[in-house]
């Protein structure tokens, strides 16, 4: 099995195995922070899709100092906030225009009516959040990462971070009562 690192050295010079190794070890991480960001799985796989192209397109730059998960994550996030600043363009834009609503929609045979029932909730919660919190609450609460990697990640305070998680989870909380 080869490390991230060889894989990036062999797909810099070309090797697109190496690049498919990458994309395959990763692209559910990728995914699953797209669809947290975005809600829409058809738009969340074009986005995870350019998470990879853009990676490619600047490989050459990374420098290692991240995880490489960790660094996709981020560019997962970016492009996401991208696409959310696109929406709300794109919204005031076309204010005639109503588009409806769509839900996360990763289908598990395996799971119950009830936790898909659950899950479909938490997903409309977090979609109701504010971009700034959201980022933060698929990181934390979706994605797993400390508060530390959170912080490193969006170049924030780890003050901050804690700040706009308790914030989030408050919101959630409530977003999910009311239902």
């Amino acid at each position: 099995m080869h490390t991230d690192k060889e894989l990036i050295e062999l797909a810099g010079k070309g090797n697109q195995k190496a690049f498919k190794l990458l994309v395959e070890r990763y692209q559910q991480q990728v995914r699953t922070t797209v669809v947290g960001m975005l809600g829409d799985v058809a738009e969340a796989d074009d986005v995870a899709q350019n998470v990879f192209i853009r990676f490619y397109q600047s490989m050459d730059k990374f420098r290692g100092e991240a995880g490489l998960g960790t660094y996709l994550t981020r560019i997962a996030i970016n492009l996401s906030l991208n696409e959310l600043k696109r929406r709300q363009k794109s919204v005031k834009r076309f204010l005639s225009f109503s588009r409806p609503s769509r839900d996360i929609d990763l289908p598990d045979k395996s799971e119950s009516p009830d936790r898909l029932e659950k899950r479909d909730s938490i997903n409309k919660a977090l979609q109701a959040l504010d971009p700034d919190f959201r980022t933060i609450a698929v990181l934390r609460l979706v994605d797993g990462y400390s508060v530390k990697e959170t912080a490193e990640m969006l170049q924030l305070p780890m003050g901050t971070v804690a700040s706009r998680l308790a914030r989030a989870q408050r919101k959630l909380k409530e977003i999910l009562r009311n239902e």
